[in-house]
């Protein structure tokens, strides 16, 4: 086993932020613990931990709307990763390209992104 990220800081589960490789436009962030980002590594598709479900899951196994990984940087502290990625597709599962699709203005929120698929289109059911 090569490079660990220090899971202890965090502990064992660490925030990931993906962004897309080619625009450097924030698409999600979710949490990975030592297993995940092993796994991530290994397939070259990123792979998260749940923290509600308790388990490890492969972004894009239900919607195959996967993140095929490019880079990996770690930050100063050595508890935050960063995933640069090639997305296919909806990266959010609302149908958005990016989770972030929706901007604060004022005490709303505006949806600023246009849909690519409907929740039922990626899930066969109501997101």
């Amino acid at each position: 086993m090569g490079y660990r990220p220090n899971f202890e800081k965090g502990g064992g589960i660490l925030p990931a932020i993906v962004q897309d490789y080619q625009t450097g436009k924030v698409l999600m962030l979710g949490y990975v613990n030592a297993e995940a980002f092993q796994k991530t590594l290994e397939t070259g598709l990123v792979h998260f931990y749940s923290r509600s479900r308790n388990k490890l899951w492969l972004k894009g196994e239900t919607s195959r709307q996967y993140l095929y990984l490019r880079e990996v940087y770690v930050d100063c502290d050595e508890d935050a990763i960063l995933f640069k990625v090639e997305p296919v597709g909806a990266v959010c599962h609302e149908g958005y390209k990016t989770c972030f699709y929706r901007r604060l203005e004022g005490d709303s929120l505006v949806i600023v992104e246009e849909r690519l698929v409907s929740p039922e289109e990626l899930y066969g059911k109501k997101a």
